[in-house]
């Protein structure tokens, strides 16, 4: 007995990923007809909300039906899930009872970043100090919370100071927009209802504490990423250590203390790269069967990976934009299989850039249809634009086979 110990790397093959992803996203399997827009949120662990409409497109997606009524009443009656900055400077929409999570987790290093460079361009442009935005912000808050709830505008013609205008080299910008974003990002504020319909992406400000029931509870950071971590491999493991580093927007530090604080067990992935899942999560899961979907730009499963090329394959420069935001996909059996966009019509438009099976070809334009016929004539234009998506959007006619 030589009391050398051998440590055997368990090995999660491209498949297995594919399948996780399927099931663990609500993509492939039964149709769950009382399943609610809050547990696809929890699914995903945040909705993606930039773009406001692939909240919906999202959620919608998953549960095969039209949601704006239900997500709405989510959103701005009930509140359970929360419109919010958090990783990468990102706007989410994320379950209310997580939010805490997200803030101490995320939010809050993005905000003391971005109060460093507003002071820093706040100098750099002779408009004031922190003494300055202090007294800026403050008064905001004020007007925000005698009124309840208002724009931006409104809240530019109480606060006078929000026109402060910064000349850049580059172009101008005032202020308003930075203070609001602070103030979000602080924990202060909270998107209300849009301004307009469910596509539109103005919203109107309350006051964080006059929105939701309770505050927000303060946790430690490092729990919190902790717990952040957690979330994202319970849903997207395994996944490498660049690929949390880039969902949460943390430094590395960050990243290997939070994956050391959860024991994650390290496993190999094909192609040679190293990931991580939890501890009680290194058994396989069943192989769904086939499936497809339509998922918006930006979508969560889209974006939750730096790494992206076991999914994506080498069609990025045609489904995502310049600075990596990704575009209506097509998806068969846990990869990208094509685009899709939507015509001055209405029509839902589609294009293969793998070749795929007639049975997914079918399959495909029924997912098609189905979302045309839920959008009831909605014409959806993706924020970040996608060179295939922007090609189908400008072609008249029928489908693309």
């Amino acid at each position: 007995m030589s009391g050398i110990v051998v440590r055997v790397t368990l090995h999660i093959d491209t498949a297995q990923r594919r399948a996780r992803l399927a099931v663990r996203h609500g993509l492939a399997g039964a149709v769950h007809p009382g399943k609610t827009a809050e547990e696809v949120a929890a699914d995903l662990v945040a909705l993606h909300a930039t773009d406001p409409a692939t909240v919906h497109l999202s959620v919608a997606a998953r549960l095969h039906r039209p949601l704006v009524a239900d997500l709405e009443a989510a959103l701005y009656e009930r509140r359970s899930l929360l419109r919010m900055l958090g990783m990468r400077r990102t706007m989410f929409v994320v379950p209310a009872g997580f939010a805490a999570v997200v803030q101490a987790g995320a939010t809050r290093a993005v905000a003391a970043e971005q109060r460093r460079l507003l002071l820093k361009h706040l100098a750099e442009t002779g408009v004031g100090d922190a003494a300055w935005l202090q007294d800026v912000s403050e008064s905001t808050y004020e007007a925000l919370r005698r009124r309840g709830s208002a724009t931006a505008a409104q809240l530019a013609g109480d606060e006078p100071r929000l026109r402060t205008l910064m000349v850049f080299p580059q172009g101008n910008q005032y202020v308003t927009s930075r203070v609001l974003f602070l103030l979000a990002a602080e924990g202060r504020i909270v998107r209300g209802r849009p301004v307009g319909t469910w596509i539109s992406s103005q919203y109107a400000w309350s006051c964080l504490p006059d929105w939701l029931p309770e505050p927000l509870p303060e946790l430690d950071p490092a729990a919190a990423r902790a717990e952040l971590a957690r979330a994202w491999l319970a849903r997207f493991g395994p996944g490498t250590t660049a690929d949390l580093k880039w969902w949460t927007g943390w430094t590395m530090t960050h990243t290997k203390a939070a994956l050391r604080d959860l024991a994650a067990v390290d496993v190999s992935l094909d192609g040679g790269e190293t990931g991580w899942v939890l501890p009680d999560d290194t058994g396989p899961v069943d192989d769904p069967g086939p499936w497809v979907a339509l998922l918006p730009g930006l979508d969560p499963t889209v974006m939750g990976f730096q790494s992206r090329l076991w999914y994506l394959g080498p069609h990025a420069p045609a489904l995502f934009d310049r600075t990596g935001n990704a575009g209506p996909t097509i998806w068969s059996d846990g990869r990208i299989v094509g685009g899709w966009g939507q015509q001055a019509s209405g029509r839902v438009a589609t294009e293969f850039t793998e070749d795929v099976t007639p049975a997914v070809r079918k399959a495909v334009a029924r997912a098609a249809d189905e979302l045309q016929g839920w959008l009831g004539g909605v014409r959806v234009t993706p924020r970040f634009r996608a060179p295939l998506e922007r090609k189908l959007s400008d072609v008249a006619g029928t489908v693309v086979p």
